[in-house]
């Protein structure tokens, strides 16, 4: 268990000083089994039971007289496969944390360190907890966007086989980023809605500012996604090409050899009266008359653009 007040930080305190004093909310974190044995000390109102296992989706509902909600996190070096997932519940007092995964601590401990407040308040920590899950996104994407860059630039020239596979799990990190954004835009939306009162009208401009940053945040997805599919049109685009390049060598080659096969054909059949048969130029006349043939194809060709 971790306790927190909140002054012009963060600041840990003990579980006597926690439900003691009365001028500051707080901020506690639990495992799974200290919600079970210590949630009636909190005095919520509600019987929230939790399996980690059961978190599929990041969203907040109102209760009675408390706020409770699950978090699910995608691990922005991992998006595709690794996930934290905690649950919440918040009243006008302070919130809990039921985590064990230890994600929402270091979350909790990098706010401690980095930041300090004129006019502490739960909803100011809200923000900074909110702006902690997407803070490094930008970086992210800037990474996602670098790769499909040198893809992008390897299929345009050639330069060796395309990685198509990569930009597929690009593309389905980004569409997870994007279901995890439009969840907590929905989280948000709870919160700023402020059903129970819970939060003051002065602050609730934390939870309008988050939800323009998460905004931002997820048109900038969007654009990455719509990039990520334009490369994989690009990729297709160009095995057309390639296709089509391949297509046309085979038909030029095929219309070059045409007028020689006939000419095969025609000597092949060996009738008796053939004149060519018994002149002694025939065989360097034929091959000279084949040489001519498609030499003359091959220029005519390449005047016609067609090489």
């Amino acid at each position: 268990m971790s306790y927190y007040l909140l002054t012009d930080t963060i600041r840990p305190c003990s579980e006597k000083e926690l439900f003691s004093q009365t001028d500051n909310q707080y901020v506690a974190v639990l495992t799974t089994l200290e919600w079970a044995q210590n949630r009636n000390r909190f005095d919520m109102g509600i019987e929230l039971d939790l399996d980690a296992g059961d978190i599929h989706n990041t969203k907040a509902e109102v209760n009675y007289d408390s706020l409770t909600g699950t978090f699910r996190i995608p691990d922005r070096e991992n998006i595709g496969s690794k996930d934290y997932r905690f649950a919440f519940a918040l009243d006008e007092k302070g919130i809990v944390f039921i985590d064990d995964s230890g994600k929402a601590e270091k979350m909790i401990d990098a706010i401690r360190r980095t930041k300090r407040w004129r006019k502490p308040s739960l909803e100011r920590f809200l923000y900074d907890f909110l702006e902690q899950i997407v803070e490094n996104d930008l970086s992210v994407m800037e990474r996602y966007e670098g790769e499909l860059n040198r893809i992008e630039d390897s299929i345009l020239n050639n330069k060796g086989p395309e990685d198509l596979g990569r930009v597929n799990e690009i593309h389905s990190d980004i569409r997870k980023l994007l279901v995890h954004y439009e969840q907590i835009i929905d989280m948000t939306q709870e919160l700023e809605e402020n059903e129970n009162g819970f939060f003051s009208e002065e602050n609730l401009r934390y939870i309008h500012l988050f939800m323009n940053l998460l905004a931002r945040r997820h048109d900038s997805a969007a654009s990455l996604r719509d990039y990520t599919m334009q490369v994989r049109d690009l990729y297709h685009a160009q095995l057309e090409v390639r296709q089509n390049r391949i297509m046309t060598l085979l038909t030029v080659v095929t219309t070059i050899f045409m007028p020689l096969t006939l000419i095969v054909g025609w000597y092949g059949m060996n009738f008796r009266y053939m004149p060519e048969l018994e002149w002694r130029f025939g065989y360097p006349v034929v091959i000279v008359v084949s040489i001519v043939i498609a030499v003359s194809c091959l220029l005519y060709f390449k005047k016609k653009k067609w090489l």
